[in-house]
């Protein structure tokens, strides 16, 4: 595969620093955007439902169908850039995420809102790759560390700021303001990027139908299985069964052929490359437990401690906020540091929010939701940036948008399979806890007679059943979250000893493999 630079990319070796920032803010506003919808429209269900006149398990296609899409066309960034140019396919991309936009927005049936959804999430699929890649060819080798953490600021900040400005947007305004928000966002986008970016890198490359066939197949059925598994029952379902069977046989094929032929659509074969292979697996491990976490946390708030939509979309903010501060004030020093100490330290922080979540209980204020979420917040930020500087550190240049487009598949699936495993186990925990403090709420337990007396109650009243049925409902569903979020916590220590299998600064080369 060969990649023909740009004159227009080499003139970023010169000292123009006030064009590469103005290029880093087109970028990063145009990642926050794509990002923002993958969360926005979460909060906004329950409105939605009137609207659309669907019913809440209907409604869920409206995140299913923009994160298959995107999980779909991520993988064609790569041949895309090549066949048309990085420039023009930016531009076409970020145009058509804001006429898809503004069509969600006035969509009156769910017919509508799934087809301009997946119209939406395949516009906005080839944005992220596209914008890491840019990062890492306009700044020299020496400052590729501070690139990737300012492109991280974006990446963290899209999706767990989603459901803060939702939440707003919802209370304050329509629910259709959160596809509209976008037309002056990307405006702005687009113009910054018809202006300044100007790299292209062109290449001869070729279709595949083979790989494309097998990988939109695969990848589709998987993200389709991963959101709605949970709620169908999983594999009792024949959907989810036969859906998983067709899905991994795909995938095997096009991995198998994407090895086979080294092209340049669904570049799985980059895995070769330890380093890129190493930070795909970290990456996908991390995000689980980080889209699991910022699943449930509006859960417990919303459903559990009756928060209103805008107080928990504000209690979720801290988390982004705190990784954009982080990322800001280390970005000069990013490219001295080691970068493998500081993924542990963000590991470790990020941990250590998890575990002072499982001291939950009903009876927690603003303070103890804020704390965690801070120091989680760093951790994000510690962990995102330096793995995606190892992650190209070993690709030359002209691998940079088939390395983003592995780096942010591996990305997008781990998040989807975290929130599948995350729910699918608070689900599961919440039953037993349930079946296990109510095994012993029996009419001849001494302490539930003595509740009753306390209140005048006879133990069978019908008003005492029904409040300690709603008191076992709290305390079987908080000490749910509490396990959950220690299986959250595990997930995040095991990817610890991944960190020593990058390889060490004096080894790394800028290998490129050709075709």
């Amino acid at each position: 595969m060969t990649n023909v630079i740009t004159p227009a990319e080499e003139s970023f070796k010169d000292k123009d620093d006030a064009k590469r920032s103005l290029v880093t803010l087109a970028i990063m506003l145009s990642a926050i955007m794509v990002l923002l919808d993958m969360t926005i429209a979460n909060v906004a269900l329950p409105h939605m439902m009137g609207a659309l006149g669907v019913t809440s398990e209907q409604v869920t296609w409206v995140l299913t169908s923009y994160s298959m899409a995107e999980a779909i066309f991520i993988p064609l960034a790569s041949f895309l850039a090549l066949k048309i140019g990085v420039r023009k396919l930016l531009l076409i991309s970020v145009s058509g995420f804001i006429i898809t936009s503004a069509l969600c927005g006035q969509a009156d049936s769910l017919a509508e809102m799934v087809t301009f959804r997946i119209m939406q999430g395949a516009f906005g699929a080839s944005v992220i790759p596209l914008s890491q890649s840019i990062m890492i060819q306009i700044y020299p080798p020496e400052q590729r560390g501070k690139a990737m953490a300012l492109f991280s600021v974006g990446i963290l900040l899209g999706p767990i700021l989603g459901p803060t400005l939702g939440g707003i947007i919802t209370q304050n305004m329509d629910w259709r303001w959160i596809f509209y928000v976008n037309l002056p966002v990307g405006l702005i986008c687009l113009s910054l990027i018809f202006f300044y970016v100007k790299i292209e890198n062109k290449g001869p490359t070729k279709i595949d139908w083979p790989i494309i066939i097998g990988m939109a197949i695969g990848i589709g059925l998987l993200q389709m299985v991963l959101d709605q598994g949970n709620e169908k029952g999983w594999f009792s379902s024949n959907l989810i069964l036969f859906s998983s069977i067709i899905s991994a046989i795909a995938i095997a094929y096009f991995v198998h052929r994407s090895f086979k032929i080294k092209g340049d659509i669904a570049p799985i074969w980059l895995l070769k490359d330890r380093n890129l292979a190493i930070s795909c697996l970290v990456m996908g491990g991390f995000a689980m437990g980080m889209f699991g976490i910022t699943q449930l946390q509006p859960m417990m708030l919303e459903q559990l401690l009756n928060y209103p939509v805008d107080t928990t979309g504000l209690a979720m903010a801290p988390r982004g906020l705190t990784s954009a501060i982080v990322l800001i004030m280390l970005a000069g020093y990013m490219d001295r540091l080691n970068a493998k100490v500081l993924i542990v330290i963000g590991l470790l922080f990020n941990a250590y929010g998890t575990y002072l979540m499982m001291k939950y209980s009903l009876n927690i204020d603003m303070f103890w939701i804020l704390l965690p979420s801070i120091i989680q917040g760093a951790g994000m930020g510690l962990v995102f940036s330096p793995l995606s500087q190892l992650a190209y550190s070993t690709l030359s240049k002209q691998d940079a948008v088939s390395g983003a487009v592995v780096f942010n598949l591996c990305r997008t699936i781990g998040g989807s399979f975290g929130i599948s495993i995350v729910n699918t186990y608070f689900s599961r925990m919440e039953q037993k806890e349930w079946n296990s403090l109510g095994g012993d709420l029996t009419l001849s337990n001494p302490v539930l007679q003595q509740a009753a007396h306390s209140q005048s109650h006879q133990v069978t009243d019908p008003s005492f059943l029904v409040q300690i049925q709603a008191l076992l409902h709290q305390q079987s569903t908080m000490m749910a979250f509490v396990s959950t979020f220690g299986f959250i916590l595990a997930s995040y220590l095991l990817l610890i000893p991944f960190i020593a299998l990058f390889k060490k600064k004096q080894q790394i080369t800028n290998k490129h493999y050709n075709s």
